[in-house]
């Protein structure tokens, strides 16, 4: 994003500050359509294009919005979640990671092998596995900060390499069954929030945000600047608790929302409150935006490539634990291109700019929903999986156009 762009922005957002204080209701959607006319469309293609395929296969069949058919949806969309959540980190920065995929099936071998052939532990067992998200972090960030390899070169390498590992660590067997009383099963399978737990984590939402908008209020108004506007904010969160409250009735018919699910919501929140509320964040926002314009301000841009290199594989490593146990073993199979081009694409489908500097945590999760989605409902009319992949590639597509458009609006109301 060029100065003169950003530069306009910051005041289109003033702007529209100043007209929801004085218009009210009038104003935030004035607001909003401006934001829209400049090529600023935020989460709403996402947002509509999964009404869209919700609708779409609901009436091809009726039992795709069911309460199991959700809570599955969700469950088996936290592991590549989790993985597509370092993804949108790398992006924002404007590189790519292709060996997600392959770290993620490397991790659960090490951890399978110290779990079922060395007798450790789950707990020390994953341990090791994240171990190996952080060193093949640190790797590609000597790689790319001392030697100055691209990204795309050394991830491809690491897509092979690591690939080579997982087989390397598996061994002739090929497969690893974890074992049936490890807690990482039980918490991946078997585990969800029902009853008042549900509801309570539903009004613990509800207040955090409350409370963020009023930590914003505290401090914009210190600064002399605008603050929220409490009557939006009352709505919004009125509708988060209507909505989140409605949602966790209709799945707590079922079996409610999995532990699982709950636990990448969580990680989503701290990684979009790291990104928009903190001196790191917008670092992170920063070099991808301009990296020689960050490192002229002062940004440690160094430190910030290092940060986002091992986040990235470890969430890698993390999710690719999480989807051990949710299958119950780990083969060589494990981690394999879906995987990689699910997390990936879940991240650009989501939102998240491919020109870095311009995506959210949220991104991972809207992505991933639209892509289980498409999975379960494809799966519900018995289509083969070559039209699966067919579709996401069409749905990639169509993602990359919205995003290359919007950014060349932005950049013509910039220039403008």
């Amino acid at each position: 994003m060029s100065e003169a762009t950003r530069t306009a922005a910051v005041a289109a957002d003033l702007a529209d500050e100043r007209l929801i204080k004085n218009e009210g209701v009038g104003g935030f959607l004035s607001s909003q359509l401006n934001r829209l006319r400049s090529g600023d469309l935020g989460n709403l293609p996402v947002v509509l294009g999964l009404v869209i395929i919700c609708i779409g296969f609901y009436l091809q069949n009726a039992r795709f919005l069911s309460s199991r058919n959700l809570v599955s949806i969700t469950q088996y969309a936290a592991p590549i979640g989790i993985i597509a959540l370092g993804i949108v980190l790398i992006l924002l920065l404007g590189e790519i990671d292709l060996s997600v995929g392959s770290v993620s099936g490397m991790a659960a071998a090490v951890m399978a092998v110290l779990m079922v052939n060395n007798g450790l532990s789950t707990t020390v067992a994953m341990l090791g596995g994240a171990l190996v998200g952080l060193t093949v972090g640190l790797l590609y960030a000597a790689l790319y900060i001392w030697i100055g390899i691209p990204s795309f070169v050394f991830s491809l390498a690491g897509l092979l390499g690591f690939q080579g590992v997982l087989l390397f660590v598996l061994g002739s067997t090929g497969t690893i069954n974890l074992s049936k009383d490890s807690w990482l099963l039980e918490f991946t399978r078997f585990s969800f929030v029902t009853g008042w737990q549900s509801y309570a984590i539903v009004a613990l939402i509800v207040l955090v945000y409350l409370g963020t908008e009023w930590r914003v209020t505290v401090r914009r108004t210190a600064a002399g600047l605008t603050p929220p506007w409490w009557p939006l904010v009352i709505v919004k969160a009125a509708a988060i608790a209507v909505g989140l409250g409605l949602l966790t009735w209709y799945v707590n018919i079922d079996r409610g929302f999995s532990y699982l699910w709950w636990l990448f919501f969580g990680l989503v929140v701290v990684v979009d409150y790291a990104l928009r509320r903190t001196r790191w964040g917008r670092h992170v926002y920063a070099v991808g935006g301009n990296e020689e314009a960050a490192r002229r301000s002062g940004i440690k841009v160094n430190r910030v490539y290092v940060s986002v290199f091992v986040l990235t594989s470890l969430f890698a490593a993390f999710g690719g634990l999480l989807a051990a146990g949710l299958q119950t073993s780990v083969s060589q199979a494990t981690g394999t291109t879906d995987t990689n081009l699910t997390a990936i694409a879940a991240a650009v489908i989501g939102g998240t700019s491919l020109f870095g500097g311009r995506g959210t945590a949220w991104a991972a999760l809207m992505g991933v929903l639209v892509l289980q989605a498409i999975t379960s409902g494809l799966n519900l009319a018995g289509v083969e999986s070559e039209v699966r992949f067919m579709v996401t590639g069409a749905v990639l597509i169509i993602a990359v156009g919205i995003d290359s458009l919007s950014r060349r609006a932005r950049s013509s109301s910039g220039s403008g």
